[in-house]
């Protein structure tokens, strides 16, 4: 909560000129993006170091004496951000904003929420929890069908919510 408090405080303070004028919520970027033809085997090569390198990064700071810190760098980080698109969302669209941020983060935002959790929750209590195989297959198989469905269904829900605008 106090990333996200900061992320809004961020968007409203410092960055409110960059905010109004530039991001995906401009009308321009979202006639771009109904035109634009997206290729799922070219997209999957985009996203997929998008999402696995913090993921990595995270599991490599897991193996440190870092652990809690990277934990809670990660989610003041992720508060932040979500502070800040959300303000950002609601300076230049208002409600619809709001709604058109939570369509670009569905359904795969579901299955990263999953993934994160484990290993944010594994690296937080260690060394009362311990790491197995099940944990391994459930993050790994949670992280790919995040990837699949945000390169495979997400475009197409964005396409149809953004014609609903």
């Amino acid at each position: 909560m106090a990333g996200f408090l900061v992320g809004i405080l961020y968007a409203n303070i410092i960055s409110r000129q960059y905010v109004t004028v530039s991001g995906v919520f401009n009308e321009y970027y979202l006639r771009q993006y109904m035109i634009t033809e997206i290729v799922a085997e070219e997209y999957i090569w985009y996203i997929l170091p998008m999402r696995a390198g913090p993921f990595l990064a995270l599991a490599v700071l897991g193996y440190t004496k870092l652990k809690k810190i990277a934990v809670i760098a990660y989610l003041l980080w992720t508060g932040f951000s979500v502070g800040m698109i959300a303000v950002t969302a609601v300076i230049q669209m208002g409600m619809r904003g709001i709604l058109l941020f939570l369509a670009g983060i569905m359904p795969q935002f579901l299955f990263y929420i999953l993934a994160y959790t484990v290993v944010l929750w594994y690296l937080y209590t260690y060394p009362d929890a311990k790491w197995n195989s099940g944990k391994t297959v459930f993050v790994i198989l949670t992280l790919i069908m995040g990837i699949l469905m945000e390169v495979y269904v997400n475009p197409g829900l964005m396409r149809m919510f953004i014609q609903t605008l």
